[in-house]
């Protein structure tokens, strides 16, 4: 597993949707990239600001933050903490 670095968090993003709430089957072309997650690693901060979240959290990021990294057959986002908006 990839430890981070500093104020780094990897997240396991959850799945996309795959129907609409009245049943209509989404296209993987059209499904929004989600923008919740569990973090599955966290680095150890930085010298003046030790990090907040935690391995195991449920965490909202913005649309465009982090960047996609496969690992093991899976994808996840590796981004700083301050891309992070709140845990669930």
């Amino acid at each position: 597993m990839l430890k981070p670095l500093a104020d780094r968090v990897l997240i396991e993003p959850a799945p996309a949707e795959e129907k609409t709430a009245s049943g209509i089957i989404i296209p993987d072309t059209a499904k929004e990239k989600p923008l919740q997650g569990k973090v599955v690693a966290v680095g150890p901060g930085k010298k003046d600001e030790p990090m907040t979240v935690k391995a195991g959290d449920s965490v909202l990021y913005g649309q465009y933050s982090g960047t996609e990294i496969k690992l093991d057959g899976k994808t996840y986002l590796i981004m700083r903490e301050s891309d992070v908006y709140g845990i669930i």
